[in-house]
């Protein structure tokens, strides 16, 4: 019985799953299309918040908001949820579709997490007093950052679609290409996140 369950869990499947078959390979160039224009959007975004950072007209800017504390611990939640996506991979790699799963509820937990405490930050930037409309910067700033909220909490949602979806199949050719291209778009979420922490808090804060 142990051995048929490790069986299940440990498969031997080619070095890499996830382009293995046309399909696969199809996904995995679609996605890069697809990223292309989400790095459009994104690189629209910041040139917009860079345009505008600077008209607070009479409402609380960057320096009297930004608390550099929560925004170190969410950066930690984001780039910690990147590296337990990478070992998702290496279990899927392996075969081992038991660890797979481990990992990648991981990366919803601290993706969760993360979201949790970007709409604490939110609540609190209304409450001193910067609404969306308050001003230029006000509105540049929660179109950037809420945004990459929205695709992180699409994120989370894609890959727990998957991890339910997919509990008690096992790992095939069919379903590592969707868990490989999940994890890369999780990883594009972090290095816009990298960005946004440089240019709109880290600047804002330094003035």
């Amino acid at each position: 019985m142990a051995e048929n369950e490790a069986m299940e869990q440990q498969q031997t499947l080619p070095p890499n799953p996830e382009k293995a078959t046309l399909e696969g390979r199809n996904k995995y160039l679609g996605f890069w299309f697809f990223l292309g224009g989400e790095t459009v959007l994104f690189g629209s975004l910041f040139g917009t918040y860079l345009g505008l950072r600077s008209g607070v007209l009479d409402g609380p800017g960057p320096a009297d908001l930004f608390h550099l504390d929560l925004v170190f611990i969410m950066t930690m939640i984001l780039l910690t949820s990147s590296l337990t996506s990478v070992f998702a991979v290496i279990n899927m790699k392996r075969g081992n579709y038991k660890g797979l799963l481990i990992w990648m509820w991981a990366t919803v937990a601290l993706g969760v997490a993360f979201l949790v405490f970007e709409i604490y930050e939110f609540y609190e930037y209304y409450h001193q007093g910067l609404g969306f409309s308050t001003s230029a910067f006000a509105s540049a700033f929660y179109t950037l950052v809420g945004t990459h909220g929205a695709h992180v909490l699409f994120g989370v949602l894609w890959i727990t679609t998957l991890l339910i979806r997919y509990r008690k199949s096992g790992l095939t050719l069919t379903n590592a290409p969707k868990f490989y291209t999940a994890v890369l778009y999780w990883h594009f979420i972090d290095v816009v996140w990298v960005f946004i922490f440089t240019v709109v808090y880290l600047l804002g804060i330094g003035g």
